[in-house]
């Protein structure tokens, strides 16, 4: 099922599998989320629970009991329950059953917002812990945006600009984090796109360092702004060797180490949610 919602300046279209925006449109007709091109890459803005990124050999240990979760966990393949719908505004909800509980032992209930705000689109994540223990968890986006937006431009004609002049890099082996950094140094706080700078998988960053990028061209106006202010992690992608659209993702959470020991509890940036309360994140996207 397909729902949209929207403003006098954007019209967003979300479907229930995976409770995920398929669609962002301005008055003028501008497409800024990319298509889901099966054969490229066949998804829109993936949301990432219970887990964000992959597990060393695709698996976690909790209580002695092994339990294997793909890469980015379950919910992203899920269908979701309309909770609340008004014009500018839409809740989706997904709660643990017995399919998930045979992948993630625990009780829990996703709800994800989406309101419009003028140019503006508001996501909001809420996890809910209704059990009497404690729960552990990861949250993430993954929005991907079509990189060029108009057919007169290339990839080449973009840009991401950061609030600041350089960062600190986790390198990846394999999909999983390393101890190793690189400083990552941009030109008048902007990074240029190429296809080669994913030649190596996606470009992470760890403990803090991005609250708001910014995706712009650099021969017309348009311009993406993600603000996602106090999320520990964040990670930008694209598929090697395409140059058709790149990804911007804060995360609660993030992939293994290479050296992990595959506990649950022991994994670097998991959320510990206890009893009977709730988490919230939140992060806006401006569509200019």
């Amino acid at each position: 099922m397909q729902t949209e919602i929207g403003s006098n300046l954007l019209s967003v279209k979300i479907n229930s599998f995976g409770a995920e925006v398929c669609s962002v449109k301005n008055n003028n007709g501008v497409e800024f989320i990319w298509q889901a091109n099966k054969d490229v890459w066949a998804r829109h803005t993936p949301v990432l629970f219970p887990i964000v990124g992959k597990l060393k050999d695709n698996f976690f240990v909790h209580e002695g009991k092994r339990y294997e979760l793909p890469q980015h966990g379950f919910a992203r393949d899920m269908e979701f329950e309309a909770i609340e719908q008004n014009d500018n505004s839409s809740t989706f909800q997904l709660v643990s059953n017995n399919e998930t509980k045979a992948k993630f032992p625990f009780e829990f209930k996703l709800q994800i917002n989406y309101s419009v705000i003028e140019n503006r689109l508001e996501t909001q994540y809420k996890i809910i812990n209704p059990s009497g223990k404690i729960i552990y968890f990861s949250v993430g986006a993954h929005p991907g945006f079509n990189c060029p937006l108009l057919p007169n431009e290339t990839f080449e004609n973009y840009y991401l600009e950061f609030e600041t002049g350089s960062f600190f890099q986790t390198q990846l082996n394999n999909g999983l984090r390393t101890d190793a950094k690189t400083n990552l140094k941009l030109k008048d706080q902007k990074l240029f796109l190429t296809k080669e700078i994913f030649d190596k998988d996606a470009l992470v960053f760890e403990d803090r360092q991005i609250n708001t990028v910014s995706l712009c061209s650099s021969v017309s106006k348009h311009k993406i702004t993600m603000h996602c202010k106090g999320w520990p992690y964040f990670g930008i992608w694209t598929k090697k060797g395409n140059q058709q659209f790149v990804c911007l993702e804060p995360w609660y959470g993030i992939t293994d180490h290479e050296n992990s020991t595959n506990e649950l509890l022991k994994k670097h940036g998991v959320i510990q949610l206890a009893a009977n309360s709730e988490f919230t994140a939140q992060f806006s996207l401006i569509f200019s």
